[in-house]
């Protein structure tokens, strides 16, 4: 993996905020810069989760790390540390920001009677 998406400095603003540090309890984390990039990767491409290249580790269980630190807040921590950085402020978009349109959340159609409209009843 030679092209990294955080800089040095970034990685430094963000690494004790992540799980599986040395000082946490329980399980010491195999490999959290891997891991990160692995995620930026995904939110910078679009891709499904299936299409992670491999440098990245295997998919499933990137996912499902991805999936137990989401719930933990730890994303929004991160999000939180690099706010402010012009390299990141295009990748850390959630829900709060972003808006569909009413039918794009399976909302039910207005259905147009025709009778009532050739008649010109409202």
């Amino acid at each position: 993996m030679d092209r990294k998406m955080l800089r040095d400095d970034q990685w430094e603003r963000i690494e004790q905020l992540l799980l599986g540090k040395v000082s946490d309890r329980g399980c010491t984390a195999k490999d959290n810069r891997r891991f990160v990039e692995a995620v930026l990767w995904i939110m910078r491409t679009g891709s499904p989760w299936r299409d992670l290249p491999a440098e990245f580790g295997h998919w499933h269980r990137t996912y499902v790390r991805f999936s137990r630190w989401r719930e933990k807040g730890v994303f929004e921590r991160v999000a939180h540390a690099m706010q402010g950085d012009a390299d990141m402020e295009q990748l850390f978009i959630d829900s709060t920001i972003v808006r569909a349109h009413q039918h794009s959340a399976g909302a039910k159609k207005k259905r147009v009677d025709r009778k009532s409209v050739d008649r010109g009843v409202d």
